[in-house]
């Protein structure tokens, strides 16, 4: 018997048997499947990044081989994680959406040392300050790292932020000793998402990457800008209903008025109205002898404030009407004119004529 064919007739051992199985009913918990890399997380800190997770997602660490297997007998569109299962890796699954994991997994992120050997994931900084050590031979070995650091004070100063190592370099022994005596941790350690599969799409880490505030305030502004859209063309909806019937209750009103119609709701406008426009032209007027008493000594009334109800609707519909500039002056110009013929109409009335 050839040797390929001893190796497909070989039995799988029962306990790798159980372990795919238990692999693959983890798989089938869960709304989204995602493969995150280990690399370089303590045991310790796996653990209580496993307890963080209790409640919200699990993650199920296994041999590669078993992994692949159990994704594969799944199937379900789960086979596609296959391609990122290598090095150290685990399998998170979770019943919240890709974005809410991604955001959780990226938020629960520490700091920690860099050791000598390793790669810098970003450039490594020695900031500007006070160093709190004494001084001594430590000057030399942070100007050696390429820090800028002198004796003054009675104490090592960093003159400047020096950057004493660039994203994608290898960490000497003598700057992970220099970084370890500073206290700084350049790394950060938590569970890094290759790629999650939920309802059928492969999403990758760049695909889940969002700002979060930008997000929501670019809704919340087309959102401003829709309601506007629907208020300035009259489509009533749940949202801009009350909105659309205080407006048009404000141009009945503004028409009413305009056109003298003696409604009960506009009778008190028009009253007042009225009673402005006959001060306003007896305040002209040199001899106050041909006034009638009631008319003497009037000063013209103040140009009346708009009511604030009908300023917030216009700020609310950006200028629901839309009205040219040239229009506006146009109208402002016609209501001048009936002003002033009904100034006239008033004082004839009252003096007989």
């Amino acid at each position: 018997m050839s040797t390929e064919t001893e190796r497909q007739t070989e039995t799988i051992p029962e306990w790798k048997r159980e372990e795919v199985d238990e692999i693959a009913s983890f798989l089938d918990a869960y709304d989204s499947v995602g493969v995150v890399d280990i690399t370089g997380i303590p045991s310790r800190q796996l653990q209580e990044m496993r307890r963080d997770l209790h409640g919200t997602a699990a993650l199920r660490v296994s041999r590669n081989t078993l992994l692949v297997r159990a994704l594969e007998e799944v199937d379900d569109g789960l086979e596609e994680l296959t391609g990122y299962v290598s090095g150290q890796v685990g399998l998170i699954g979770t019943n919240d959406n890709p974005f809410g994991l991604f955001q959780q997994l990226e938020a629960s992120k520490t700091s920690a040392p860099i050791n000598a050997g390793e790669v810098a994931p970003n450039d490594i900084v020695v900031p500007e300050g006070d160093t709190g050590v004494d001084p001594g031979p430590f000057v030399g070995e942070l100007q050696n790292v390429g820090a800028n650091a002198r004796i003054e004070g009675g104490s090592i100063q960093v003159m400047e932020d020096s950057t004493v190592l660039e994203a994608g370099e290898e960490v000497s022994r003598d700057l992970a000793n220099v970084l370890s005596e500073l206290g700084i941790e350049p790394k950060e350690v938590g569970l890094d998402l290759r790629g999650v599969y939920a309802d059928g799409v492969l999403f990758e880490p760049a695909d889940l990457e969002l700002d979060v505030d930008a997000y929501r305030a670019d809704v919340s502004a087309a959102a401003g800008r829709a309601r506007n859209l629907a208020i300035n063309a009259s489509y009533p909806t749940a949202a801009t209903l009350p909105a659309l019937l205080r407006k048009a209750g404000g141009e009945a009103k503004s028409l009413g008025l305009q056109a003298g119609i003696e409604d009960p709701d506009v009778m008190p406008d028009l009253i007042g109205k009225a009673d402005a426009q006959v001060r306003a032209l007896a305040a002209q007027i040199d001899d106050e002898e041909a006034l009638p008493e009631e008319l003497q000594d009037v000063d013209a009334p103040a140009p009346e404030p708009e009511p604030a109800e009908e300023a917030d609707e216009t700020d609310e519909t950006e200028s629901d009407d839309d009205q040219p500039a040239e229009e506006a002056a146009d109208e402002d110009d016609d209501d001048d004119g009936d002003n002033e013929d009904a100034a006239g109409d008033a004082l004839g009335d009252m003096f007989g004529d």
